[in-house]
């Protein structure tokens, strides 16, 4: 998979973000048992933030640990601006990593956490100074060079590891999970500040996590991984309009999944007939070309229904339901509700005055548009 072209963008200490490429790279345990990694071909645009996407098993975590050099494929090779790396030492890589749990030197201040990858590279003292002075005031922290990481919150101690992750200027920056441990708004501030360094660094960023909102928040493109494999690579949007199977659909946000035959099939549309519910019209194909007769899902998001009564112009499907639950989030009501044929869907409905809110037990009438729905 060949990442989309992309500018290098340099460096505020003067780097260019590195190329990645993943070349059928395999990682097993047990003898060869246990597959982690199973032949992952992924090309990383220099300057780009990538995030490495999928549940717990999935190989994100395994994947990222051979680039940093933590862990040795099995079969394969991984290559950064060219050069293969699988039988380089992790500290010639010139790779940061930033760990969930920090990783931070407890008996180290701050400024000698931050200088430390520096003393390893023989710089100076002034030189160390100077770089520890200039990363804290790029993350945030100026003046912290004292402190100890038990004098500090958990955000900062995060700045703090993010910062002696950037000190050296390295070609890529690893990050595994790095905001998990944060609250939820701390972790949603952090994100948007990652993203902002990224813009001004231009350093590749290789980012794991298992939270589809940070990933989409976040990244210039995600790879989806299950079992070891990439099962689709995409812009955030392409991701989330365009899944290619039934597991990215569920994986990245909420999805409603209809049974049915597929009636007919034609260009870049498709009829099928949902048992109890009737002929729907959906735009688009995942993964393959289904023939007709052939048993398919239709999938559509929550947020792209609504009550038909209220805005019947352009929709392309209309169904009948009952309302069988209807549950207040804060900006949104959700919505479940229950189709003729017996099948569940889900919608969901901007919560704001002057919207007609419907109650359990409703009869109603609800519809999407022929975009809005896909085959997976």
């Amino acid at each position: 998979m060949t990442a989309a072209p992309a500018e290098a963008r340099s460096s505020a200490f003067g780097t260019v973000g590195a190329a990645v490429r993943f070349d059928r790279v395999e990682k097993r345990y047990g003898g060869g048992a246990v597959v982690a990694v199973d032949g992952v071909s992924l090309d990383i645009a220099a300057g780009e933030f990538l995030t490495l996407l999928g549940p717990s098993g999935s190989g994100k975590t395994t994947s990222l640990m051979m680039l940093a050099g933590f862990e040795t494929p099995s079969a394969g090779e991984i290559y950064v601006d060219g050069e293969a790396i699988a039988a380089v030492p992790p500290y010639k890589r010139n790779i940061g990593m930033v760990f969930q749990s920090y990783a931070l030197f407890p008996h180290m201040t701050v400024g000698e956490n931050i200088g430390f990858p520096l003393k390893l590279r023989k710089l100076d003292k002034a030189a160390v100074a100077r770089s520890t002075k200039d990363v804290l005031d790029l993350v945030g922290l100026p003046g912290y060079e004292g402190r100890y990481p038990r004098q500090l919150s958990g955000g900062q101690q995060q700045r703090v590891a993010l910062a002696r992750a950037l000190v050296f200027d390295p070609r890529v920056l690893l990050m595994d999970e790095p905001l998990g441990a944060l609250d939820k708004q701390l972790r949603e501030r952090l994100q948007l500040e990652i993203k902002a360094l990224h813009e001004q660094l231009g350093v590749t960023i290789v980012y794991v996590t298992h939270d589809q909102q940070e990933a989409l928040v976040m990244s210039d493109r995600i790879a989806v991984m299950d079992a070891g494999k990439i099962e689709q690579i995409g812009t955030p949007t392409q991701l989330y309009e365009e899944p290619a199977s039934r597991f990215v659909a569920s994986f990245i946000g909420e999805s409603n999944f209809l049974s049915g035959r597929l009636l007919e099939r034609g260009d870049g549309d498709a009829v099928v007939e949902v048992p109890g519910v009737g002929p729907l019209r959906v735009r688009g194909q995942g993964q393959g070309q289904p023939a007709t007769d052939a048993e398919v899902v239709v999938t559509v998001r929550p947020e792209k229904i609504v009550f038909a009564d209220e805005t019947a112009d352009g929709q392309s499907n209309a169904v009948a339901a009952t309302i069988e639950s209807v549950v207040f989030v804060g900006d949104a009501y959700r919505y479940e509700v229950r189709l003729g044929g017996g099948q569940p869907l889900v919608l969901k409905r901007q919560h704001r005055a002057g919207v007609v809110q419907h109650a359990r037990g409703d009869q109603v009438r609800l519809g999407w548009h022929v975009a809005d729905g896909r085959l997976v």
